[in-house]
């Protein structure tokens, strides 16, 4: 049998979506390292009596090694396949939750949260990249619905993990952490040992024209594009993440009312992403990216104005409802643009640079804070650097209309 037609038989199936739903188990678990110490930023703060800027240096390692993480991983996968990827995040994830309970102070926390964020990251890139091979038709929501398990976890574990934080402290959350990353992700990912055939699944893309995109930018400058932009929009999207808890502890609110904002933004952005894949597969990644992208920009410009309890509610749901689908979009503009061998070389580069925009700007709006004694001017420093991500978009999205011009004239 022509192994094209066996692959598409494969592609949207039944096992498909089933391999979907293990997918998005493992995110859930898996990509707590990335929000649990946002949680504990202020406990940590207090612990070690440091100014903002030091107390977000665990979050910028984190994200260090989270982006280190989904290009190396990444590679991995490309060659092992995604279980054994799994099943070494899960033993680095929890060792690294068990050495940081331990830390006697600021500087070895941070170290060990680049082990954390390194073993999280197989959580997000590498198995979006893996689950974005099983899909044709419908690969924009199956990323999206992958993609989801980041936010989610970001929503859950928060308030799971509050009771924990005020009754034992932040050392006792990060032992709960470490027991149940083992337990649950290490044998749902013995689940995913299946492997599709690569040679299929690019036929398969290059059969279905609507799914293959060209632009008259060559590869390696659309890629470090991609990237400047993925810098741009998360430098812009970390203020709020980032420091919504400390933001509330400031104006009084407290961290449990911050947690709580914390996970309605990122239940938010569930449901952004879930939209945003439905419009990704009518409308591409680049015009999705875009779209989301500025509606960003303006929930942005909605906390300059607003600091009351109820009004902040309102806008980090709305925040969470406009960028949601923005990280995801880059995944799916390597698929349309890029060979299927090379998802996760090519996906992690790009959310690299996503993660490098989190961390750069998770600690330069604590860094600005420090300098202002408010977040008003970090927020503004978000909206400059979403605004190049905009512009940039922008024009991948023109010279790739010029293409097809040109290719139909």
């Amino acid at each position: 049998m022509d192994p094209h037609y066996e692959t598409e038989a494969v592609l949207d199936s039944r096992y498909s979506w089933l391999r979907l739903g293990l997918t998005l188990a493992i995110a859930v678990v898996g990509n707590v390292g990335m929000w649990a110490i946002i949680v504990i930023l202020p406990a940590v703060q207090a612990e070690f009596a440091i100014a903002r800027a030091d107390a977000s240096l665990p979050y910028t390692a984190t994200m260090v090694g989270f982006a280190l993480g989904n290009l190396l991983i990444g590679r991995a996968v490309d060659r092992f396949g995604i279980t054994p990827a799994m099943i070494g995040a899960a033993l680095l994830i929890s060792g690294g939750y068990g050495l940081a309970a331990l830390s006697p102070s600021l500087w070895v926390l941070s170290l060990v949260q680049l082990f954390i964020g390194f073993g999280t990251a197989a959580s997000f890139g590498p198995l979006i990249a893996d689950i974005s091979l099983w899909f044709l038709r419908r690969r924009g929501i199956a990323v999206a619905i992958a993609a989801s398990g980041n936010y989610l976890s970001g929503a859950i574990w928060p308030i799971l993990l509050s009771g924990v934080l005020a009754d034992h402290g932040w050392r006792t959350v990060y032992t709960v952490l470490a027991a149940v990353t083992v337990v649950v992700v290490i044998p749902v990912a013995l689940a995913l040992r299946r492997r599709v055939p690569l040679e299929a699944t690019e036929a398969s893309d290059a059969a279905s024209g609507h799914r293959v995109r060209a632009t008259t930018f060559s590869p390696r400058v659309l890629m470090w594009l991609l990237g400047l932009a993925g810098v741009g929009c998360c430098m812009a999207m970390s203020m709020p993440q980032v420091h919504i808890v400390a933001f509330c502890v400031d104006l009084g609110y407290g961290p449990a009312v911050g947690a709580e904002m914390l996970s309605l933004m990122l239940l938010g952005g569930v449901v952004s992403r879930l939209i945003s894949g439905l419009v990704a597969d009518r409308l591409g990644g680049v015009m999705t990216l875009l779209i989301g992208s500025t509606l960003q920009c303006i929930a942005l410009f909605l906390y300059l104005p607003f600091d009351g309890l109820v009004s902040l509610y309102v806008v980090s749901l709305v925040f969470g409802l406009s960028q949601g689908g923005i990280v995801p979009s880059y995944a799916i503009i390597v698929r349309e643009y890029m060979p299927a061998r090379e998802a996760g070389a090519r996906v992690g580069f790009v959310l690299i640079a996503t993660i490098v925009g989190m961390a750069l700007g998770g600690w330069m709006s604590g860094w600005i804070y420090d300098l202002t004694g408010s977040y008003q001017w970090a927020f503004l420093n978000g909206i400059g650097w979403n605004l190049l991500n905009i512009a940039i978009m922008a024009m991948i999205l023109m010279r790739g209309r010029r293409q097809v011009q040109q290719v139909t004239n």
